[in-house]
């Protein structure tokens, strides 16, 4: 039987995004398979002004919600305005990537699959 993991993401750190090409971004898991989750792992971003995730790309999909601050979407050499409310399906293998262009950090939601 699944257990049930309900708490308040303050409680959890912010950790370095240390991927190369990574600049002022963190990470922090809420939900992971270490959690006992079997399909989806859940993250949130924060990239900080000036800051971006490095440009690349994956054999898995992620689903992506702005909770706060605005940034653009880098998919497949176009760029994408971001701002809280908006989500994006970032398709398997499409080369992409997430760079704050505001001035207050650029936070968003990411759900991955299990793998």
């Amino acid at each position: 039987m699944a257990k049930l993991k309900l708490m308040d993401s303050k409680e959890l750190e912010f950790k370095d995004v240390t991927t190369e090409g990574a600049e002022k971004t963190k990470i922090k898991w809420l939900i992971s398979s270490n959690d006992g989750a079997e399909n989806f792992q859940m993250r949130v971003f924060k990239v900080e002004p000036g800051g971006r995730t490095p440009l690349h790309s994956h054999d898995w999909e992620h689903e992506i919600f702005v909770l706060s601050g605005q940034g653009k979407l880098i998919f497949e050499k176009k760029e994408y305005k971001l701002k809280p409310d908006y989500f994006a399906l970032v398709p398997a293998n499409s080369e992409h990537s997430f760079i704050n262009d505001g001035e207050e950090p650029f936070i968003f939601l990411c759900l991955i699959p299990v793998k």
